[in-house]
């Protein structure tokens, strides 16, 4: 009765957690998806803010030359210092004519006393001849810095648009001042098919460009009285009101960007994520406003969605291990009623784990005995071991002083036939080529010494020629009357490789012993020595058209005691691997029916 009581109070004050858990967790996931949609809207609020800029920036750029132009054009300098009207009106068309190629509303002349005496637009009802503009800023401005940009509600258009003004003429003669006024009706519908509010506001925070046209001259902040008189002097946008726009601050996010409540016309009060971006060149900024309530309702209820549910799964697990926990502490009671038969089942398992031991430890001391049986067999075969590769290296030795040893053979026994005719030079010639071959004897078996101390010579520049002349000497009386099936190709002069000559000799000995034996029985025999010379590497291959190599042979061509000869110790090609693998190099073959190829690849010296 009490461990049922327990449970249930573990069950109500689980349910308690899970709940202000779930509170809390939807709470912050709610804040952060508030604050990740928040980012979101930020980052393409600002891109789509740039792109807007950029635009209005292209349209601000194209007309601004033509007040500069015509600030130089002889017509308007006659013009405007001459009273003729029939040359008043022929600059007139001549503007006429440059405004229909260009995105601007009206360009005008006016001359010093602010009077304009020529305008494209002289054929109009709401024509700029005879009007007065030496109010306006632009004109004042041109004529002061020679240079001027105004915003301005028309005085007889009654349309707003940006006046660009050039003077003509020099600052202590000035003739006159030209004007160009640019009209965003098209920018302002571009604007508005986005169905995003944005407008452009000067420097008195007065709304110059709008997609909203009931925005248009209103403030984003309340002027002062002294900058509201100002305004009105200047006619600069008529008899607006200049009232504040119906816009209200949340939050500040940064300076540039804040979330605000905004009355649209059409709609209700709803908020917004305002990003603001200067206008580069001038003294306006843009603001650029984004509907915000949606997209965060949006993101809110999906990082809430998979909250909830990863919190279920959180719940359920946690409210499973509760469910095992009970029973588990139920089982602890039922099984403590039957503790004192595990006692005594335990001191029987212990007598018997008992015996185990003993039989575990007699076990033991015969792994111990085998052990040492199986380290005696292994210095056996260690030794064992070593006597091979003493007989392999005898075997190499043999193999390779093979060949110097039956030079000298028959470099003596011609010596005793020139002695016999009293041919002392020859003789001499022999002696001298029988004292290089056993340096050469002694060279090979310093190398096989250094094979022994794991040491290898240091690679030198070797003349491929000198080494290919030295390996057919070796074996001139190996084959007598048998070298002129041997053709080398031309090679270049002074071509060298990195090696030791002696040691690359012994490789080209090899192949070319190997593959005059190949040829043997071949009517047509033939044997072919060529070298190919790439960036770094030199190619030497040795071909001949034989039998070729027999597959299973082929395979372990390289492997010690190989060897398809009957008298063969199978060395040969093995040694000649390990001198060319020495020197950065490497052996390749290929064998079929018509012959077989070996093409050595050695490090080609630097010059």
């Amino acid at each position: 009765m009490l461990t049922r009581q327990r449970a249930r109070r573990a069950w109500l004050l689980f349910g308690l957690v899970a709940l202000a858990l779930s509170f809390v967790v939807l709470y912050l996931v709610g804040q952060y998806g508030r604050a990740s949609a928040l980012s979101a809207l930020e980052v393409q609020g600002r891109t789509d803010a740039n792109l807007k800029v950029a635009l209005l920036r292209a349209v601000l750029e194209r007309p601004r030359a033509l007040p500069f132009l015509l600030s130089r054009d002889r017509d308007v300098e006659e013009a405007l210092s001459s009273s003729d009207p029939e040359m008043r009106n022929a600059l007139s068309r001549k503007l006429e004519d440059l405004i229909a190629g260009t995105n601007a509303s009206v360009l005008y002349v006016i001359n010093t006393d602010g009077i304009t005496i020529s305008a494209s637009n002289w054929r109009d009802a709401t024509s700029f001849v005879g009007s007065d503009y030496a109010f306006r800023t632009y004109f004042s401005g041109a004529m002061r810095d020679g240079t001027a940009e105004h915003f301005a509600l028309g005085t007889v258009s009654k349309r707003p648009g940006l006046y660009i003004s050039h003077r003509v003429g020099s600052a202590s003669a000035p003739l006159g001042v030209v004007v160009v006024k640019m009209e965003f009706d098209q920018l302002e519908s571009d604007w508005r098919d986005t169905q995003r509010p944005a407008f452009v506001v000067d420097s008195n925070r007065v709304v110059l460009i709008t997609s909203i046209p009931s925005w248009r001259f209103m403030t984003t902040e309340v002027l002062a009285p002294r900058n509201v008189t100002a305004i009105r002097e200047s006619l600069q946008f008529g008899d607006a009101p200049l009232l504040p726009l119906p816009i209200s601050v949340v939050e500040q996010l940064e300076p540039e960007a804040a979330i605000i409540r905004a009355l649209l016309p059409g709609s209700g009060m709803e908020s917004y994520l305002r990003i603001i971006v200067p206008v580069a060149s001038t003294d306006w900024s843009l603001q650029y406003l984004l509907p915000i309530e949606t997209p965060i309702a949006a993101a809110v209820r999906e990082v809430r969605l998979i909250s909830a549910f990863a919190l279920l799964l959180v719940i359920a697990a946690a409210a499973i291990w509760l469910r095992r926990r009970q029973a588990a502490t139920m089982l602890i009671i039922r099984e403590q009623a039957a503790r004192e038969q595990l006692e005594a089942r335990v001191v029987e398992r212990t007598r018997d784990l008992s015996l185990a031991r003993d039989s575990l430890q007699e076990e033991i001391t015969n792994h111990r005995a085998t052990e040492a049986r199986l380290q005696a067999v292994q210095q056996d075969l260690v030794q064992a071991n070593r006597l091979a590769i003493l007989g392999q290296v005898a075997a190499g030795v043999a193999h390779e002083i093979n060949q110097p040893l039956a030079t000298i053979r028959a470099y003596a026994d011609n010596s005793k036939v020139f002695l016999e005719r009293r041919q002392t030079k020859p003789v001499a010639e022999n002696l001298g080529l029988i004292a290089a071959l056993t340096e050469r004897i002694g060279a090979i078996t310093d190398d096989l010494k250094a094979l022994a101390r794991r040491g290898r010579t240091a690679p030198e520049p070797v003349d491929v020629r000198e080494v290919i002349d030295g390996a057919l000497l070796l074996l001139r009386s190996r084959f007598t009357g048998r070298l002129d099936i041997l053709g080398i190709e031309p090679m270049p002069s002074g071509l060298k490789v990195l090696g030791n000559r002696v040691r690359l000799e012994q490789v080209f000995i090899n192949l070319f012993q190997n593959a005059l034996e190949a040829v043997e029985d071949i009517d047509d025999a033939r044997v072919s020595v060529s070298t190919t010379v790439l960036a770094a590497d030199v190619i030497i291959t040795v071909a001949d058209n034989g039998p070729g190599i027999a597959p299973d042979i082929l395979e372990a061509l390289f492997e010690p005691f190989n060897s398809s000869k009957e008298k063969g110790l199978g060395l040969g090609l093995v040694i000649s691997k390990d001198i060319v693998t020495d020197y950065a190099g490497r052996i390749e073959v290929e064998s079929g029916a018509n012959g077989t190829r070996f093409m050595v690849h050695l490090k080609k010296a630097s010059e």
